[in-house]
């Protein structure tokens, strides 16, 4: 059965905007710490690479899982400066580090 373009441009906009959610998600629960264990950082990850791993098989379409890496990756830049009054949501610190790229690998 063919998929229309409609469709397909369709599910492409909302794997973004879902992938948008979880990096904003993400970007704001990485840095939570219990004791020594980043437990922000690993539930993260492991959020994000099972959303991707679940548009691509739920549309089976790769083109998807993109729109919903692009998605994520473009919240983490957008949230990850400076905001307007000063405040930082991803500090310059080890844990901040890591879920930059790691979230721009996972996408």
């Amino acid at each position: 059965m063919r998929v229309s373009w409609v469709s397909r441009v369709l599910s492409w906009v909302a794997a973004a905007l879902v992938g948008g959610v979880y990096g904003i998600a993400g970007t704001i629960a990485h840095s939570v710490m219990w004791g020594p264990i980043p437990v922000g950082l690993i539930v993260a990850a492991i959020a994000c690479a099972a959303i991707l791993v679940a548009v691509r098989v739920l549309t089976h379409d790769r083109g998807a899982a993109v729109a919903a890496g692009l998605g994520m990756i473009g919240m983490l830049v957008l949230i990850s400066g400076v905001g307007p009054g000063g405040s930082v949501v991803v500090p310059d610190s080890l844990s901040g580090q890591i879920w930059t790229y790691l979230g721009r690998l996972e996408g």
